[in-house]
């Protein structure tokens, strides 16, 4: 039996559907982040931001859900066996999609209104004297509100049944305290922003569901404090209740 039949074998049926299953998940991820965010995609693509930016602050905020929905997909396939594909990515985002989109688009609208005043701000006073003491600490803000829309897009889609002023005040403390992990999901969004200019379709079709998935495994391990605290109150309160209301 030659190496290549043996390792062939040594794999087996599981390995390559497992495989397949990650490449498909990807590509149909990246198909329906596209559909989500269409009115943005159009808007950056066919104009030119400097102008339109009062039209992408808007369209914006409606990218949200889209990102909390893969956040959500990339949990149901790392929880299962089989993964999203027990029930379709398709099926698995839309469901996502429903569970967050109630927390998930305040929250983009709050972060795309502070960016927005914060970057107007930024340019007003850039060539004011007060620009070398004001603009550094709305860049830092500018930084610090995204890495927490970060941790907080995660938090949504592990928790969607909690109040988005709570999830808010622990991603802003675990962003701050864990800011190493922040900036390595910011450094990754800035990689894949810059692709989408030099190659939109690339960025698009191939990279996007990938660095989104780095983003939720990091913004996830971020959250770790918060989320095994939330399941060991589950696992005592399930262990107090009596055996008939189990």
């Amino acid at each position: 039996m030659t190496v290549s039949r043996r390792f062939s074998l040594g794999l087996g049926h599981s390995t390559y559907a497992a495989v397949f299953g990650v490449v498909s998940l990807g590509i149909i991820l990246n198909a329906l982040l596209v559909v989500a965010c269409l009115p943005f995609l159009v808007l950056l693509m066919t104009t030119d931001p400097a102008r339109s930016w009062p039209l992408l602050a808007l369209a914006a905020p409606l990218c949200a859900p889209a990102l909390t929905a893969a956040a959500w997909t990339f949990r149901v396939h790392g929880t299962t066996v089989s993964g999203a594909a027990e029930g379709g990515v398709v099926r698995t985002f839309l469901a996502g999609y429903r569970a967050t989109w109630r927390r998930a688009l305040p929250l983009g609208a709050l972060v795309t209104a502070f960016v927005t005043v914060a970057l107007v701000d930024v340019r007003m006073l850039a060539e004011t004297p007060a620009a070398v003491y004001v603009v550094p600490l709305l860049l830092v803000a500018t930084v610090l509100a995204c890495g927490v829309a970060v941790v907080a897009a995660v938090a949504i889609a592990e928790a969607p049944e909690a109040r988005l002023r709570d999830i808010l005040r622990a991603s802003l403390f675990l962003a701050v305290t864990r800011g190493h992990l922040t900036i390595v999901s910011l450094v990754v969004l800035a990689a894949q922003a810059v692709l989408f200019t030099a190659m939109p379709a690339l960025a698009l079709g191939l990279t996007a569901s990938a660095s989104l998935y780095l983003v939720w495994a990091n913004g996830r391990f971020t959250l770790r404090p918060v989320l095994s605290t939330a399941d060991s109150d589950d696992v005592t309160h399930t262990q107090a209740a009596p055996a008939g209301a189990r």
